[in-house]
């Protein structure tokens, strides 16, 4: 009995399709190698203006324009730019996915983590004082809002109702200043761009770029912990993940500014102070992070908020301990899960690993609500998830509000 003998794909001829529809490209064009003979001059074509074959390809100087054209503009090679330097500087930007998560952006900020936001500042929003009036009933109606009202959609993409979300609650928070006159005192920002420096270990490290939305305020936050819990922060031992590069899927330039320090405003805003970062998973639709890498995000970016403003308060010099430690909030949400973390920076001599340490609150994870469905989910003829919004948690939005009011109760 004859068989056909076994073929592999690429011993396959297909007559009928094109080279694009079989996936396969085109092989590579292997330059003719020029040979130059020392005392001989080749003969081309270049006089006639013509090509003739048997003669040679003329090789033309570069043609140079006496003008500067932005169509044509050819950037130069690295080493020839006048920012080039040998040693490398690692850049965190908006789109980095480190490895390392959480972990790695304690290690670059120098900082010890502790799990749960501030006991004195979640008390904040208990008081019945700081609370809105029908406050759980205008939290639900600003979660239906953005899941249900404002779409004509089935189902939101969640771009849309984490953004709509995060604008409703931030519009609850403001109806507090009538009776807190500082929340007056600030403003929200956005597409500003951040750039700071500093050293860690022997090796360079930059934040650059836009984060998300900023609250920013005419005054500064005040400290979270007192001297006391800065000094006990020296015997903390950060962690280590040998053999993995601290620097891992940081960006590796050559050609930086080594000591660039801006804090995306001009010297002279009214709202100098950084107060809180409001991140959305989604907020790129061409770079979606891990929720690890999404936390280390949020670490790294108020990290940099807080060391910009340390730059330009107290210079570049490293300082082993903060005449005030600067305090930066973050909060991120994909539109049901929160983040909360609250950073202080107590020292910017990040060299070594001995020393004062920097303060990191993160709570992670939190639920405000469990389901919102437009329609209910049957299974086996038993309505399983009910429609409408079901299992609001209301003391995931005392933690947002509390957030808010820090440094104008």
């Amino acid at each position: 009995i004859w068989r056909r003998p076994s073929s592999t794909l690429s011993d396959r001829r297909h007559f009928a399709v094109s080279r694009c529809l079989t996936a396969k490209a085109p092989p590579a064009r292997r330059p003719r190698e020029r040979v130059e003979i020392p005392g001989f001059e080749m003969v081309t074509y270049g006089e006639r203006m013509h090509y003739v074959p048997g003669l040679a390809k003329p090789v033309y100087p570069q043609w140079e324009r006496d003008y500067k054209d932005p169509r044509h503009y050819k950037t130069p090679p690295a080493h020839q730019m006048p920012l080039y330097k040998e040693k490398p500087c690692y850049v965190y930007n908006q789109r980095t996915s480190a490895l390392e998560g959480v972990r790695q952006a304690l290690w670059l900020t120098k900082a010890k983590l502790i799990s749960g936001l501030p006991p004195r500042l979640l008390s904040l929003a208990e008081s019945p004082a700081n609370q809105i009036p029908d406050q759980d009933e205008r939290v639900q109606n600003a979660i239906k809002h953005a899941r249900f009202w404002d779409t004509t959609e089935d189902r939101p993409c969640k771009e849309k109702y984490s953004n709509t979300l995060l604008s409703n609650l931030l519009h609850l928070c403001a109806t507090l200043q009538s009776r807190h006159p500082a929340i007056g005192r600030r403003i929200l920002a956005e597409k500003y761009s951040l750039a700071t420096t500093w050293k860690r270990g022997e090796d360079l490290f930059q934040v650059r770029g836009q984060n998300g939305l900023l609250y920013n305020c005419m005054d500064p936050l005040p400290e979270v912990s007192g001297k006391q819990e800065v000094g006990d922060t020296a015997d903390h031992v950060l962690k280590s993940f040998y053999p993995v590069s601290p620097s891992i899927d940081l960006q590796k330039v050559h050609v930086y500014k080594e000591e660039v320090n801006c804090s995306g405003f001009r010297e002279g805003y009214p709202y100098p102070h950084a107060h809180t970062l409001y991140f959305q998973e989604e907020g790129d639709i061409n770079c979606k992070l891990r929720p690890k890498q999404f936390r280390a995000k949020m670490v790294m970016f108020a990290f940099g908020n807080a060391l910009a403003r340390a730059h330009s308060l107290y210079g570049t010099q490293p300082q082993s301990v903060l005449g005030r430690p600067i305090t930066v909030q973050a909060v991120g949400t994909n539109g049901r899960l929160f983040q909360f973390l609250v950073f202080q920076l107590n020292t910017t001599d990040l060299s070594g690993d001995n020393g004062i340490k920097n303060q990191v609150w993160l709570d992670e994870d939190v639920e405000l609500y469990d389901y919102a469905k437009l329609r209910p989910l049957i299974k086996k003829k038993q309505v399983k998830v009910p429609a409408g919004l079901a299992g609001y948690k209301p003391e995931t939005f005392r933690k947002f509000l509390a957030l808010y009011l820090h440094g104008a109760v």
